[in-house]
């Protein structure tokens, strides 16, 4: 089965709500992921704030994006350490 965001709300800092098509969701943290140049203008809540979906993922207009597994691992976490 291949994961695909189906939808997203930004939530406000580096955080987004998000549905995936296994029927998951919930908020994540992406602060810990900009790592490295292409993720550097995301840093900037103003830009991160441009958040959109495009293909089967989280997109933005410098062309960064997120795999749907990386999105559902740190959702994963997240669950885990609300529930852990």
């Amino acid at each position: 089965m291949i994961l695909n965001v189906e939808d997203f709300r930004y939530v406000g800092g580096h955080r987004v709500w998000i549905q995936l098509s296994d029927k998951r969701s919930g908020e994540v943290d992406l602060s810990g992921a900009l790592e490295g140049p292409i993720f550097q203008p995301l840093r900037d809540l103003a830009f991160f704030a441009q958040v959109r979906l495009e293909g089967r993922t989280l997109t933005w207009p410098n062309g960064a994006d997120l795999a749907p597994e990386y999105l559902a691992s740190i959702l994963v976490e997240a669950t885990n350490v609300r529930t852990g």
